[in-house]
């Protein structure tokens, strides 16, 4: 045992549960936990906005499987913040955020950049406090772990005073080692009504979604689709749980199917507006929920059958209980849906027009990706499409922001992807509007040598509002939606990145091989068509 002063035992317990990485912007408040990191050898990676700090430690979580970590210093340090906790609340991530504030003897006196940060920060984390004296900062950020964690998870927020991390105490740990975060299987009795609504069912489905990244079974998907005939349909995290030719991983016949599906089981996947607020699966069809949070369970939707419990572990549960289920004939009419659907995809994938179509742009993206890439979404309408185009198993993984639908997401989670899978492609899917919100981030990749590949889909316009916004009130008042055509990989250039402007389908391969191959922070800005794959999307 020793004495070490505040930074050093932050530094100290976050080693202690793995962190490699701590993301930040720099702050005299804060700089003492950065003294502590170059001693355990965690890597600061410092950003040119807070917001990127936040949704980089969002990031480095959704790779990891772990809590990210990033520190920001008081006052608008704080408040730049709060959008990346608000994102990660809303879209269930586990993250701690450190929180600088002025020395404790000077609160409310009106020192640097004082302000209630912990009252500001409650609605959208899991846990905010300020902690109170330097020789309880490892027990506090032992709890942050587990708070993050437990449950659904998400951000936490610990505000740590400059005289806390400046001042000493004894640098032993706490007496309780990190534990893996608890994941409750359902109760037998439930489990075992659920497989007797599979095995009546004539035409099941199920919809699973991100809570299945926390699962400590996230293969159980696969599992059970090889064995029971029904649709899957994967969202958000759980994307690639099941490979692309599976028979059962439907992906444009989702409507079809809620039209005529007798028993939907919705796996961590709250019926919120993705699922039109319950009102997509019809009344006459029984309803099984399953969520992590027992609370969220028949929100908005009266359910047959709720079952409070881990995604991964239930359908192991499940499975284990049902053994198989044959429902060929239902199976087949969603697979017809389905391939009726993607066919009408294939025209405009195939397409040679000039400027180049967006289905094409992004199928010309995957025929580049590896098994262990990694591809991120910021943007609207062109990674929607992408969305629908890329065809990705794990260990390959698609990152969006999740329900709160955040823009500006992008460069932070592509940095902490990269950092965190080093010998992936990481590629930053990207509409025009989005690139304005964090772009400037480039240079901090250059600076700190990570390679990240970003992708524009530049239709100069927000499109994924405009479309709409005509609709309704004609081209001429259609207003704050246009943009330019804006040379955005000239920035990258000035940066010292690799930089490509795209027009026609006969640059698009050459300019996208170059930037793969590059080995410094890259991006293609391609313009594009317009089409008519998204029109009639809901964008409110």
């Amino acid at each position: 045992m020793a004495q070490a002063h505040g930074g050093k035992l932050v530094a100290k317990a976050l080693a202690r549960h793995g962190t490699t990485h701590l993301f930040t912007l720099c702050g005299g408040h804060i700089q003492a936990i950065y003294d502590g990191c170059l001693d355990e050898g965690i890597r600061v990676v410092d950003v040119r906005h807070e917001q990127t700090a936040g949704h980089a430690a969002d990031g480095y979580a959704r790779v990891t499987g772990k809590p990210g970590v990033c520190a920001v210093t008081a006052g608008p340090g704080v408040t730049d913040v709060v959008t990346a906790a608000a994102n990660a609340f809303r879209a269930g991530i586990p993250m701690i955020i450190f929180g600088g504030a002025g020395p404790r003897a000077l609160q409310d006196m009106g020192s640097l950049q004082d302000m209630n940060h912990v009252e500001l920060m409650r609605p959208i984390t899991k846990w905010s406090v300020a902690v109170p004296s330097t020789d309880r900062l490892q027990e506090y950020v032992d709890s942050a772990f587990r708070i993050a964690q437990a449950g659904v998870p998400g951000p936490v927020f610990l505000e740590v005073p400059l005289d806390l991390l400046m001042n000493w105490a004894d640098d032993a740990p706490p007496a309780t080692k990190p534990q893996a975060p608890p994941r409750p299987g359902g109760d037998p009795r439930t489990i075992e009504a659920a497989a007797k609504l599979l095995a009546e069912s004539e035409r099941p489905m199920f919809i699973v979604g991100s809570q299945l990244r926390w699962s400590p079974l996230p293969d159980a998907v696969k599992q059970i689709a090889d064995k029971i005939e029904a649709p899957f349909y994967l969202n958000g995290m759980a994307r690639g749980a099941l490979p692309y030719a599976h028979k059962n991983l439907m992906t444009r016949s989702r409507k079809f199917a809620l039209g005529k599906t007798d028993l939907c089981l919705v796996f961590g996947t709250p019926l919120d507006f993705r699922l039109d607020y319950g009102r997509a699966i019809p009344d006459s069809a029984k309803l099984v929920q399953i969520d992590l949070d027992g609370a969220e369970m028949g929100r908005n939707r009266r359910v047959d059958l709720a079952i409070h419990g881990d995604s991964g572990l239930v359908l192991d549960q499940l499975l284990a209980a049902v053994g198989e289920k044959k429902a060929t004939q239902w199976l087949s009419a969603v697979r017809e849906a389905e391939d009726k659907s993607r066919a009408k995809m294939a025209a405009e994938i195939d397409s040679d027009q000039n400027p180049p179509n967006p289905l094409r742009v992004c199928a010309e993206l995957g025929t580049r990706l590896k098994k262990d890439d990694i591809v991120i979404g910021d943007g609207g309408d062109f990674v929607a499409t992408a969305a629908y185009v890329l065809k990705l198993e794990w260990p390959q993984l698609w990152m969006d922001p999740g329900p709160l639908g955040t823009l500006g997401v992008g460069p932070g989670y592509a940095m902490a992807a990269k950092l965190t899978r080093p010998n992936a492609n990481v590629v930053l899917v990207y509409g025009d509007g989005s690139v304005g919100f964090n772009g400037f981030e480039f240079e901090a990749m250059v600076r700190q040598n990570i390679p990240v590949i970003a992708i524009v889909g530049n239709d100069a316009a927000w499109t994924q509002i405009r479309r709409g916004q005509v609709e309704l009130y004609g081209t001429e008042r259609a207003v704050a939606t246009a943009l330019e055509y804006t040379r955005y990989e000239k920035i990258v250039e000035a940066f010292g990145g690799f930089g490509a402007y795209v027009e026609t389908v006969d640059q698009l391969g050459p300019a996208l091989d170059e930037a793969f191959a590059c080995g410094k922070p890259a991006m293609v800005n391609v313009k594009i068509a317009t089409s008519d794959f998204r029109k009639g999307a809901i964008s409110v």
